[in-house]
C-alpha cells in the first residue's frame, strides 16, 4: 500500500462540500469583533473564543504596532539563544503574579505549550494521568511522553469523573512521580472541572497538578484569574497553563509555577528550545490585553450576562442546552448531517457558530457550539436567539 492512499481515499469533505454544508475553513475578510465580513456579507460571530473583545480593542491594536516600530515583526530565533526581548520577560513577570505563581514561561502557541511542558516532565518511572476529554495539545504531550517511555506511562480517566480518577490513580506506586493534566474549562461542553475533588486525589496519592486554563483565564475567578481562583485553590495547583488566542487578544501560551520547575522546564524542552519565540506585536497585545482585564473588571460581568442570556433563551425555545457558567453555550443536535444543516441555515440567515462533530464530541452529541463576547450587545443576542427559533422550526426541532 502506498503512503498517500489514505490521502487520495480521503472523500468525506468534498460530499458534505457538494451538498453546501461545509462548515470549516470559512474565511474572514473583516473583522469588528461581535460583526465579521464574511461571504460578502455582515454576519454577527457567535462562535469566536475572543471572549472579552480584545481582539479588536484599538488600545491593543495600537501596542502590537507600536511594538513593531520598535522591535520589527519578528524575532527571528528561539527564546533560548537570540530570541528574547525584554517584553517576554516582562510579560512573564507579569503573568506569574497574575495567577499567584512564583514564575512564568512564554511559548509561542498554546498547543505547543501544553506539549512542550509535560514531554519535559515525565520521565521513566513517571506517570501522566489525563482526562479522556482534555484538548488534543494535552493528548499530544501524553502521547509523546507514552512514546519515549512506553504504555504504562499514560493513564487516563473519564471525563471528570473523579471517582474513576482515584481508581485509576490508586493502583499506582505512591512514591511515583505523577503528573494529574486537565482542562479547567473544557472547550466544547463548556464544563469546568471538579477541582476540589481532583485537588483533594492528587495530595491523596501524591500527585502534582497541571490546569489547561485556556478557556478559563480572562472569564472566571476574581478579575478573570481563572478556574483555580474561582476555586480559591490558587495555592493548590502546580502548573497553571494559558493561552493568548482567547481572552488575551493574541497568539501563544504560557506556563507557571514554581520557579525551580519554570527553570527546568526552560532548559529542557523542545518546544520552547527549538521554536522561535513569541513575535514583538503578540507579546505587546497580550501586555495591554492584560492591563485592561486588570482595569476593566465590568468586561467579564458582561461576558457573563451575555452567555447566561442567551443560554436562558435558547433553553426556553426548547432547545437541548448543556448547563454551563462560562461562555460557551453548547447546542446538542445529535447527527452530523442535521448538525450541518442547522449551521448552513443560521450561517445564511446571518449568524455564525461551529458545528461540532465526532470524534471531537460522541456520537450522538454532536453539537453547535456558541460563544460570547463582552462586546456583544443585546440586539446581537436578540438576534442570534431569533435566528435559532427560526431555524429550529423550519428543521421542526422545536414547536
Amino acid at each position: 500500500m502506498d503512503l498517500f492512499d489514505k490521502c487520495y481515499a480521503f472523500k468525506r469533505h468534498e460530499e458534505v462540500k457538494a451538498m453546501g454544508l461545509y462548515p470549516y475553513f470559512q474565511p474572514i475578510y473583516e473583522n469588528y469583533g461581535p460583526i465579521v465580513k464574511m461571504d460578502g456579507r455582515e454576519i454577527v460571530m457567535a462562535g469566536s473564543n475572543n471572549y472579552l473583545g480584545l481582539t479588536t480593542d484599538p488600545r491593543v491594536k495600537e501596542a502590537a504596532i507600536e511594538a513593531i516600530k520598535k522591535y520589527g515583526t519578528g524575532c527571528s530565533g528561539s527564546r533560548y539563544l537570540n530570541g528574547t526581548l525584554d517584553i517576554h520577560i516582562k510579560l512573564e513577570e507579569q503573568l506569574a503574579e497574575f495567577v499567584g505563581k512564583e514564575s512564568a514561561l512564554l511559548f509561542s502557541t498554546g498547543f505547543q505549550t501544553n506539549q512542550g511542558a509535560i514531554v519535559p516532565l515525565i520521565g521513566k518511572d513517571d506517570y501522566v494521568i489525563s482526562d479522556k476529554d482534555n484538548h488534543a495539545s494535552i493528548v499530544q504531550g501524553t502521547l509523546i511522553s507514552k512514546g519515549l517511555w512506553g504504555s504504562d506511562v499514560l493513564v487516563r480517566y473519564r471525563h471528570n469523573d473523579m471517582q474513576h480518577l482515584e481508581e485509576v490513580i490508586s493502583k499506582l506506586p505512591l512514591d511515583a512521580g505523577k503528573l494529574i493534566v486537565t482542562d479547567g474549562v473544557f472547550s466544547m461542553s463548556g464544563n469546568i472541572v471538579n477541582l476540589p475533588e481532583l485537588v483533594r486525589i492528587a495530595r491523596k496519592y501524591n500527585a502534582r497538578i497541571m490546569l489547561d486554563d485556556a478557556h478559563g483565564l480572562g472569564v472566571l475567578g476574581k478579575g478573570g484569574r481563572g478556574t483555580a481562583n474561582h476555586f480559591g485553590l490558587d495555592d493548590q495547583v502546580d502548573i497553571i497553563m494559558g493561552t493568548f488566542s482567547k481572552s488575551f487578544a493574541s497568539l501563544g501560551g504560557f506556563i507557571a509555577g514554581e520557579k525551580p520547575v519554570i527553570d527546568y522546564i526552560k532548559h529542557h524542552s523542545p518546544a520552547l528550545i527549538f521554536s522561535a519565540s513569541m513575535t514583538p506585536p503578540q507579546v505587546a497585545a497580550v501586555l495591554k490585553a492584560l492591563e485592561i482585564i486588570k482595569a476593566e473588571p465590568e468586561r467579564i460581568e458582561r461576558l457573563h450576562y451575555n452567555a447566561n442570556k442567551v443560554r436562558q433563551g435558547l433553553k426556553n425555545l426548547g432547545f437541548n442546552v448543556l448547563d454551563g457558567q462560562t461562555p460557551i453555550v453548547p447546542v446538542v443536535i445529535g447527527d452530523d448531517l442535521l448538525t450541518f444543516k442547522f449551521w448552513r441555515m443560521l450561517f445564511d440567515n446571518g449568524v455564525f457558530v461551529n458545528a461540532v462533530i465526532s470524534p471531537a464530541v460522541p456520537q450522538g452529541m454532536q453539537l453547535l457550539r456558541l460563544s460570547f463576547m463582552a462586546t456583544h450587545e443585546d440586539k446581537h443576542l436578540d438576534f442570534v436567539i431569533e435566528t435559532f427559533e427560526k431555524v429550529g422550526k423550519e428543521l421542526a426541532l422545536i414547536d
